[in-house]
C-alpha cells in the first residue's frame, strides 16, 4: 500500500500539468461554434442597426472561428469598418494596416487606403491644436492618389487634399500672426514665407505676402518689403491685402518714391 501510494504521489504533479493544459487548449465556457454564413449575417444585421459595437465583435468572430475562408478577408476589412463608423479610429487604422498588408492584390485594397486616409482625416481638429493628425491625412490621401489614380477613391481624395493643404496654411499663418503680434519678425517671416513657398495653391498666401511685407517694414528691410508687395499686386491686383500692402509703403516712403517704386521692383524681378 505505501509502495503504491509513493507511485501515485510521483504520478500527480504529471496529472495536474496535463489538466491544465487540456483546460487551456479547451474552448471557453460561451465559445460557441457557428456557421460562417451566420456569423456573417449578424454582423451585417448589427451594422445596418448601427449596433457597430456588436458589429465589430461579430466580424471578428467571422476570422476567429474560420480564418481560412473567403469570408475571413471580407469580414478584416468589415471590422475596421464597424470601427470607423463608431469613431473608433485607432482600432480601424490598425484592422486596415493589417489588412494592406496581408491583402495587397485584393480588388478592395484601394478602398482599404481610402478609409485610412478618412481616419485621419476626420480627425483633424481646429488650426489652433496641433497638426500632426492633419499631416498624417495628408500623406494618407495623397497614397491613395498615387497609388489608384483613376479610381473613384482618388477623385475624393483631390478635395480632401485641397482642404487639408489649406488647413495645414492656415495653422503656419495662425502662429505666423501670433509671432508678429509678439514683435518677433524674423519667427514670423520664416511662417509666412514657408505659406508662400510650400502652399501657393492656398487662399492663405495674399495675406502671407501682406504680412510679410508688414514684416519687414517693421524690421527696416524697406527693399525686401516692397519685393513682397510687388508679388502681391502682381498676383492678386484685386486682392484687399495688396490695398493695404501698398498704403503701408507709402506710409513710410517719400511721395514720388512711393509711386515708381512698385514699377522699379517689377522691372527687377521680371
Amino acid at each position: 500500500m505505501q509502495r503504491m501510494l509513493k507511485r501515485s504521489s510521483r504520478l500527480l504533479p504529471g496529472l495536474f500539468l496535463a489538466l491544465a493544459l487540456a483546460a487551456c487548449a479547451a474552448p471557453p465556457d460561451d465559445y460557441v461554434e457557428r456557421p460562417v454564413e451566420d456569423i456573417y449575417n449578424t454582423a451585417m444585421n448589427s451594422l445596418l442597426a448601427e449596433n457597430f459595437v456588436e458589429a465589430a465583435k461579430e466580424f471578428d468572430e467571422v476570422e476567429r472561428q474560420h480564418p481560412y475562408s473567403v469570408w475571413a478577408t471580407k469580414a478584416q476589412l468589415m471590422a475596421a469598418f464597424a470601427n470607423y463608423q463608431n469613431s473608433r479610429y485607432d482600432e480601424a487604422i490598425i484592422a486596415l494596416d493589417r489588412f494592406i498588408q496581408l491583402h495587397p492584390g485584393n480588388r478592395d485594397v484601394a478602398y482599404a487606403y481610402y478609409l485610412k486616409a478618412l481616419c485621419y482625416y476626420e480627425q483633424i481638429s481646429d488650426i489652433a491644436r496641433d497638426p500632426k493628425m492633419t499631416e498624417l491625412s495628408l500623406r494618407a490621401l495623397d497614397e491613395v492618389v498615387r497609388r489608384f489614380p483613376d479610381s473613384s477613391y482618388a477623385r475624393d481624395a483631390r478635395l480632401k487634399l485641397d482642404l487639408t493643404t489649406d488647413h495645414l496654411a492656415g495653422k503656419e499663418m495662425d502662429i505666423g500672426r501670433y509671432y508678429l503680434k509678439r514683435t518677433e519678425y524674423v519667427a514670423a517671416i520664416n511662417r509666412f514665407r514657408r505659406v508662400v513657398e510650400k502652399y501657393q495653391t492656398t487662399a492663405h498666401v495674399p495675406e502671407a505676402l501682406h504680412r510679410l511685407t508688414e514684416a519687414y517694414l517693421a524690421l527696416g528691410l524697406v527693399d525686401d518689403a516692397r519685393q513682397s508687395a510687388a508679388v502681391l499686386g502682381y498676383n492678386y491686383p484685386g486682392s484687399e491685402w495688396y490695398a493695404d500692402s501698398y498704403a503701408l509703403l507709402e506710409q513710410g516712403t517719400p511721395a514720388a518714391e512711393a509711386q515708381s517704386w512698385l514699377g522699379r521692383t517689377w522691372n527687377w524681378m521680371f
